[in-house]
């Protein structure tokens, strides 16, 4: 297998098993949302110092906790993945997985949007397109929900900024991972000794099975962060961005077919307008990435004689 499929696949494998979790979550019941983060904190931490002591990558943890500018990076980062993951696992065990996928569809512009307003980058024209039509979506959808779609755009605004911490540092996947985790793994340990102390906690009260699904939450978190990093290593990010809705369709089909959430005409528009702005906003994007090759070929052939 080739670079490029190799990519392609790990790029798949991450967005597939992205776009499962809404499927996942549910089972972990009657856990509730803090416990699930909590453990998937704690075992995430665990599966990565494993993988870290295999791959001999501590010298690179060690180099990221030396770094007081990293570390304050990564305890920025470690927050907002936290919240991230809250909100996620709230949305999927109440009952609205439409509108988790909703957060993902739209993320893509919330990075854009922050691109503009930290990096102060310029926007094309049929970037502020995307955008616009976007904004009305979010309207018709609010009118449709009766309140802004908060679970949405709480997702879509943390992971973005999210990204945008991680674009501040250079850390490879699994020591950054490592590094985000361990700031979290106090608040995460306090959690489940104040849950289990008050008697709610389920780890030791629901069954071998339960302890089992809540340890594999902390792998489905490492493993497709760690093939979404293997991807965009092989593959252009243009490409990675087509693969990315992969995740928030998966998501939308569990919500409409497995859970019968409902999906009324007027949230129907508001989707349906959702994509028409990513098919502007992609479309841009990949004749942009066509043009920057084309320009590269260019200067890369030999003047004529």
């Amino acid at each position: 297998m080739d670079e490029r499929r190799a990519g392609v696949a790990f790029g798949l494998g991450a967005y597939g098993l992205w776009g499962l979790f809404p499927l996942y979550f549910p089972l972990l019941e009657p856990a509730g949302g803090l416990e699930i983060v909590a453990h998937r904190v704690l075992w995430s931490l665990l599966f990565v110092a494993v993988l870290l002591t295999v791959v001999r990558r501590w010298s690179h943890v060690r180099a990221a906790f030396a770094d007081r500018r990293t570390l304050l990076v990564l305890l920025g980062a470690a927050l907002l993945i936290g919240i991230n993951w809250l909100v996620f696992v709230y949305g999927v065990n109440s009952g609205h997985v439409v509108e988790t996928s909703l957060g993902y569809f739209i993320n893509p512009l919330v990075s854009v949007l922050l691109g503009v307003v930290v990096f102060r980058e310029r926007l094309r024209p049929l970037q502020w397109v995307a955008v616009g039509i976007a904004a009305v979506a979010v309207l018709v959808l609010t009118i449709d929900y009766g309140r802004p779609p908060w679970i949405a755009l709480s997702l879509a605004a943390s992971f973005g900024l999210y990204g945008l911490m991680k674009k501040l540092v250079r850390v490879e996947a699994a020591p950054g991972l490592f590094v985000e985790t361990a700031l979290m793994v106090l608040p995460a340990a306090a959690v489940l000794v104040v849950l289990h102390a008050q008697g709610e906690g389920t780890a030791g009260s629901a069954g071998t099975g339960h302890l089992l699904l809540l340890v594999g939450s902390g792998l489905g978190t490492a493993i497709p962060l760690l093939m979404f990093a293997a991807a965009t290593r092989r593959i252009p990010l243009s490409t990675v961005g087509l693969l990315q809705y992969l995740t928030p369709l998966m998501q939308l089909a569990i919500g409409v077919f497995v859970y019968h959430e409902p999906m009324p005409a007027a949230r129907l528009a508001g989707f349906v307008i959702v994509w028409v702005a990513l098919a502007v906003f992609t479309a841009d994007s990949v004749r942009q990435a066509r043009a920057g090759a084309r320009r590269r070929t260019a200067e890369a052939a030999p003047a004529p004689v």
